[in-house]
């Protein structure tokens, strides 16, 4: 290719570059006059703004649900957390009322007693763990009650049952002698938690019951 052509090429490329510019904003032109109803409203501020809140309402809303849903629905097992004693024990579902049976769950955790009612309905949730004498060796849940009557008005026990957690309040602390029935407040509206074991620690002369109430949230 000589100089000549050389410099004609060079021109036409930058011609055609000048030219396409006018080109390309006559057509954006004519666009924006034809689907003016359609996208008038990218010009439109206040719809802009309204818009861009809406946006992000919408995730501030799904950080509060799902910190919601995170709070109703913990990914625990079935467990019961004592944090003034440092209690953290599996919830076992007890299946039938034989002592021998008894025996074997309350070696893996604690035990909801099976005529109890279920954490959040109304009357009582029973919950049943073995206490044991000061010094014993840290066998499976064998003390898992042992420091109880330490618990106090207002002190929190937690339980996470169903994927959904439960704050109670200790509100009362009761002796029963061997053999003697748990009191029942049919009266009552609310849901009960009953935790109950052998006292003194380890020795199955009494039992000792810590009551405490259900706060809704």
């Amino acid at each position: 290719m000589n100089l000549k052509d050389k410099n004609l090429s060079i021109f036409s490329k930058n011609g055609a570059k000048k030219l396409s510019r006018p080109f390309a904003l006559l057509f954006l032109v004519n666009f924006l006059i034809i689907n003016w109803n359609n996208v008038s409203w990218i010009f439109n501020y206040k719809l802009i703004s309204g818009a861009a809140n809406k946006f992000l309402e919408i995730l501030e809303n799904k950080k509060v649900f799902a910190s919601e849903l995170n709070n109703n629905f913990p990914a625990k097992e079935n467990s019961l957390e004592i944090p003034k004693i440092g209690v953290t024990a599996p919830v076992i579902i007890a299946e039938n009322l034989d002592q021998n049976y008894f025996d074997k769950e309350l070696d893996r955790g604690v035990v909801m007693f099976p005529n109890s009612v279920l954490p959040g309905e109304i009357g009582q949730t029973i919950i049943l763990g073995h206490s044991a004498p000061p010094n014993w060796p840290k066998i499976n849940y064998d003390g898992v009650f042992s420091q109880v009557a330490d618990l106090n008005d207002g002190d929190e026990i937690v339980l996470y049952f169903n994927n959904k957690k439960y704050s109670y309040f200790v509100n009362d602390k009761i002796l029963l002698e061997k053999g003697e029935e748990i009191p029942n407040n049919e009266i009552s509206s609310d849901n009960t938690l009953l935790l109950i074991s052998c006292w003194p620690p380890g020795k199955n002369i009494q039992r000792i019951i810590v009551e405490s109430k259900l706060i809704k949230n």
